[in-house]
């Protein structure tokens, strides 16, 4: 599939960015980057993710509040790969970080290494079994609010997204709450696209971005090639919906030839 537009949206880093946009400069065929990141927070028991769409990757303030969030992220990489080693998976960190680069290690990693190296079934079997919540290798990180990420993103020049609303392990009514809380922080928009949404969710999460009166976004959600995700593959947004996109100095062209 084609693909116009490409945001980059790391976990807690934007390290990948000039390397993104270096690597398309190159390239013939035109392609816009939209510098991204996306925010690790904690709400209540939950891990919600708030993407950054549009942020300044050079602004100094924003850098330093993200290598906070590295060096908790690389504290419970090593904490997780203890707890893998004690589960009979030696060399486990090593291994994460050689598929990580120099991004983050994220447990995407660590389920990757478990299927690649040591005989588990699937990435969804290596998160119910050792990494999901719970489980024998999860461990909890001490990430800031919803509300700090969203100011953050914002002080950065950019757009706050909650990212992938369906993904979370919770209730319509817990959900509810969530974007209402988004919403009430100053939030910009909700995901309401993205790989593995059922229609009855994804009905609801619209009518969610309609109440509270977000602008839509989508998201591939890639980490890696696989059969599960394709960038740009099944992300249309409602029509009764505005797309966060729609005023982007990036995308004026469009509006002139349409």
């Amino acid at each position: 599939m084609q693909v116009d537009a490409l945001a980059v949206t790391d976990h807690d880093t934007v390290a990948g960015l000039e390397e993104a946009h270096a690597t398309q400069s190159k390239q013939k065929r035109a392609l816009t980057i939209i510098d991204g990141v996306e925010i690790s927070t904690t709400w209540h028991s939950f891990d919600i993710h708030i993407v950054g769409l549009n942020v300044d990757r050079h602004c100094p303030t924003f850098l330093v509040r993200l290598q906070g969030q590295s060096q908790t992220r690389e504290a419970r990489a090593e904490k997780i790969a203890d707890k893998l080693e004690k589960c009979g998976f030696e060399g486990v960190l090593t291994r994460a970080k050689a598929l990580a680069g120099v991004g983050q290690v994220t447990r995407a990693h660590f389920a990757r290494v478990l299927v690649n190296n040591y005989g588990v079934p699937s990435m969804d079997a290596a998160f119910k079994k050792y990494l999901g919540k719970g489980k024998r290798a999860a461990v909890k990180a001490e990430w800031p609010s919803i509300e700090t990420a969203i100011e953050w993103i914002h002080d950065a020049g950019g757009q706050a997204v909650l990212a992938h609303p369906a993904h979370y392990d919770m209730t319509a009514k817990w959900l509810r709450r969530l974007v209402a809380l988004f919403e009430q922080a100053g939030g910009d928009a909700i995901e309401t696209a993205f790989p593995g949404i059922n229609k009855t969710k994804q009905e609801l999460i619209n009518e969610l971005a309609q109440t509270h009166q977000l602008l839509a976004s989508a998201g591939s959600d890639f980490h890696f090639p696989s059969r599960w995700t394709e960038l740009g593959k099944n992300l249309g947004i409602s029509s009764k919906l505005t797309p966060v996109w729609h005023n982007w100095k990036q995308f004026e062209w469009q509006v002139a030839e349409s």
